[in-house]
């Protein structure tokens, strides 16, 4: 990647604009996962120690689906404010961080770092509006990209800014392009365990099946592979738009499907379980989980691996009757003299969960962006225009 980073900017008492991704659960109006908040701290702590005024701009959910529902400006806004992100960061930090009621057209408070609202509370985030990105660079003297998790999006705040200002990547962003390019040329075996339910990880698997010595499909993406190979999954949930994909790799010897499983017959923690073979789940049943086989058979191919990618769970692993699939594989992984990859989203839950984070060689803080970065080989758009623009700003 050609693109310039915190090391190559001249930082001391600028105004610095940062695209974090604090897309975060929020419970009660808290919020419930701060992962992606201290993933943030290592660029925030280089700026302060710059003299840097901090201006951090973020989404969080989707506003444009509130809105549809038929919900007021008033409640999109509260149910998907960033205030209660500042308050958390200002707890991670150690240090006041100010919250801006709006993102652009306003006056920013006198502190060192302030939190502007939720980007997607304007409609011109998301359709890449040259004059939204033109506001929200009045704001600073450089734009710092350190929201991997939103590089895969052709956004204002990540794609169009940068022909405003002087623009470079964060440490995340940097950690993250290194970490993952490792996927791109890896060491042999490389096993790749693909889980999830959509039609997204069709691109990545097609990339990634000329690489990988074998490539486990997991999940509700499993059942819609299962169903394309003419297997009755009863109940079970599938993907409507991967099934017409799935039959493209029937044939390929390199996938590896579950042979058995823990079926219930409602999705719910407190279900009725058992096991079941593919060919005797009960009647209006549904697969929740990988049974002791396939847990074992997976567990024989993994063990001689040197480069291993996890994306996506193989179960329910969120209801611990039908964790136990997820659960060994991610202990397994985690016992191996391997670099090992966790693709973000559910996959990184379900390693936070069982407290294996420390054990993994990177977990990724962006799932799509993680998955795309591999199926294009690195070619995000928020990357590409920080290369743009440096091109266009450079000394």
């Amino acid at each position: 990647m050609k693109f310039l980073t915190l090391m190559d900017m001249d930082l001391e008492n600028k105004r610095v604009l940062v695209r974090v991704d604090y897309n975060v659960p929020l419970k009660d109006g808290k919020v419930s996962d701060d992962t992606r908040l201290k993933a943030t701290v290592p660029t925030i702590n280089k700026l302060l120690e710059m003299n840097c005024k901090i201006i951090l701009m973020s989404h969080l959910g989707r506003p444009k689906d509130e809105f549809e529902k038929g919900k007021s400006t008033e409640e999109v806004r509260k149910k998907l404010t960033l205030r209660p992100v500042a308050k958390k960061l200002s707890e991670i930090l150690g240090i006041d961080v100010a919250f801006a009621d709006d993102c652009i057209d306003i006056e920013l408070p006198d502190s060192d770092i302030t939190l502007l609202e939720n980007l997607r509370l304007h409609e011109e985030e998301e359709k890449n509006d040259a004059n939204f990105a033109k506001k929200l660079a009045g704001h600073a003297e450089i734009y710092v990209n350190d929201a991997f998790g939103a590089s895969h999006r052709k956004h204002a705040s990540v794609y169009a800014i940068t022909k405003f200002l002087p623009s470079c990547a964060g440490f995340l962003v940097e950690k993250e392009i290194k970490e993952l390019s490792k996927l791109l040329k890896p060491e042999k075996p490389f096993i790749a365990i693909i889980g999830g339910a959509k039609a997204d990880k069709i691109g990545v698997i097609r990339t990634l099946l000329p690489k990988v010595d074998n490539m486990i499909i997991g999940g509700v993406l499993a059942n819609t592979f299962l169903k394309s190979r003419g297997i009755d999954i009863k109940n079970s949930k599938f993907d409507e738009e991967s099934l017409k994909f799935a039959e493209e790799f029937v044939n390929n010897k390199k996938v590896l499907l579950p042979v058995d499983f823990i079926a219930a017959d409602k999705f719910n923690e407190n279900a009725e379980a058992q096991e079941a073979s593919a060919s005797k789940i009960p009647n209006g049943w549904m697969i929740m989980d990988i049974g002791a086989k396939t847990i074992e058979s997976y567990k024989e191919k993994l063990k001689n691996a040197k480069t291993v990618l996890w994306a996506g769970p193989l179960g329910v692993f969120e209801f611990s009757k039908f964790a136990r699939g997820t659960r060994e594989i991610a202990e397994f992984i985690a016992s191996l003299d391997a670099t090992t990859i966790i693709g973000g989203g559910d996959s990184a839950a379900a390693v936070q969960k069982f407290n294996l984070s420390d054990k993994m060689t990177h977990i990724s803080t962006g799932g799509g962006a993680s998955l795309e970065f591999i199926e294009k080989e690195g070619k995000l758009p928020g990357l590409t225009a920080l290369e743009e623009a440096r091109n266009k700003f450079k000394k």
